[in-house]
């Protein structure tokens, strides 16, 4: 069996996300949730971490509440307000969970998430 290659996956514009606030993006059978942080290009980021919530079960970690935990990007889930590492996916209040990270990059203005 030949190995899986990565792909990168276009998604949106970069203007139509909005800093501080999540996105949901089906990308094939994979549900992915988007956050821009920052208000400036200098100061901005882009993440993408499973939507599905680990600990509830639900896809809703794109309508979490963006912030961070000493210094470190997080969104806190909806349902039950854990909080997941935008950089690492891992669960801050329950060690034993975590979601997938994928990296983002932006091409000629259109945001792309890396999917392997």
């Amino acid at each position: 069996m030949p190995p899986r290659t990565n792909t990168w996956e276009t998604v949106c514009r970069l203007e139509r996300l909005q800093p501080g606030r999540g996105v949901a993006a089906l990308l094939g059978a994979r549900q992915v949730a988007l956050f821009r942080t920052g208000d400036a290009p200098e100061g901005e980021f882009l993440y993408a971490i499973d939507n599905l919530d680990p600990c509830s079960g639900a896809a809703v970690l794109s309508r979490g509440i963006v912030g961070d935990r000493k210094g470190e990007p997080v969104v806190a889930s909806p349902v039950y307000k854990q909080a997941f590492s935008l950089v690492t996916g891992r669960c801050l209040d329950e060690p034993d969970k975590a979601v997938a990270v994928y990296r983002v990059r932006v091409e000629n203005g259109w945001v792309q998430v890396e999917l392997g």
